[in-house]
């Protein structure tokens, strides 16, 4: 490829970006981040240069991240042994003492470290700052394990009751990037791990964000788990439900489908699942052709260029 050619496919793709520039110029997304991306440093480093250009072209963000396989790790060389249900960690006292350790400590502080390199003005907070997130702790409940119902007591796993975006509003306002590790508290003070999926979802209502981004370690929601190729470009929630139910999405993407849920049916208006390859987040937000799957409340919202996006347009022509 020549200069001239490079320079002309600089030019097509800024112009095909700019009415999404003008859209969303002064608005806010939040972005999550989970465990796995976090682990690497280079696609760390990656997402910490997209959302300075994010921000740069008028956009707040807040970032929420995960850690779970961190906390998994740390807690097998000190001896214990995680355990997951539906997707959700069973957090003991000892377990509670590891999260901490990961979320607010390794890795809260890669993240922010990431930001740093790429001149980021980060700000590492928990939901436990400036009462950011208030918390209840989840009571005891029944669950399928290997198709008999159990009781399960989560141990020291917290449910949102409520949101105080005060503090994110005053470092959005500062010029600040929120880094938002998933732990916070209930009145007495007790600490209380709570799914990273649904802080960011939580916050997005909060906030009333345009946007709620999910950042993981596949390309985006497959219709088969284990073929990348089977991509769902857009989907709304009874399409979520139906892969739900006929067990396209389980184990772990579960909290995230209850999370997307929860934040369509609260007034965010978009949300996205794509990968961590390079230039996902910005091929997802300024461009037509996205790079994950974009969820809606129902289909009929679709703009006219998500649909022809997405194959909706030709779906109605072909009947």
């Amino acid at each position: 490829m020549t200069f001239a050619d490079d320079r002309s496919a600089t030019m097509d793709a800024l112009k095909r970006a700019l009415p999404y520039v003008r859209l969303f110029k002064g608005k806010t997304f939040v972005v999550k981040i989970g465990g796995a991306p976090c682990a690497d440093r280079a696609l760390l480093h990656e997402l910490a240069e997209q959302l300075s250009v994010v921000r740069e072209l008028g956009v707040q963000a807040v970032l929420v991240h995960g850690g779970g396989p961190q906390t998994s790790e740390l807690s097998r060389k000190l001896g214990q042994q995680p355990r997951m249900i539906e997707g959700r960690r069973v957090t003991d006292a000892a377990a509670l003492d590891v999260a901490v350790m990961t979320m607010n400590g390794s890795v809260n502080t890669a993240v922010l470290a990431a930001c740093r390199g790429v001149g980021l003005q980060a700000v590492g907070v928990s939901g436990l700052d400036a009462g950011l997130i208030k918390a209840r702790k989840r009571a005891p409940r029944s669950v399928l394990i290997d198709g008999a119902p159990q009781m399960v007591d989560f141990g020291h796993v917290g449910d949102v009751e409520s949101v105080d975006p005060t503090l994110l509003k005053s470092l959005l306002a500062g010029g600040y990037l929120p880094v938002v590790s998933p732990l916070a508290a209930d009145e007495q003070g007790n600490v209380l791990n709570i799914n990273a999926d649904t802080i960011a979802s939580s916050l997005a209502q909060a906030l009333g964000a345009e946007k709620l981004v999910f950042v993981t370690d596949v390309p985006g929601i497959l219709e088969d788990a284990h073929d990348p190729t089977t991509l769902i470009s857009c989907t709304d929630l009874r399409g979520l439900e139906e892969l739900v139910d006929n067990g396209s999405v389980a184990t772990g993407m579960l909290p995230k489908v209850s999370a997307i849920r929860m934040a369509l049916d609260q007034g965010v208006q978009r949300v996205h699942v794509i990968g961590s390859q390079r230039a996902s987040l910005l091929t997802e937000i300024f461009t037509n052709e996205g790079s994950g799957t974009l969820i809606v409340r129902d289909r009929g919202e679709l703009s006219a260029a998500e649909k022809a996006a997405s194959g909706e347009a030709a779906k109605a022509a072909t009947g």
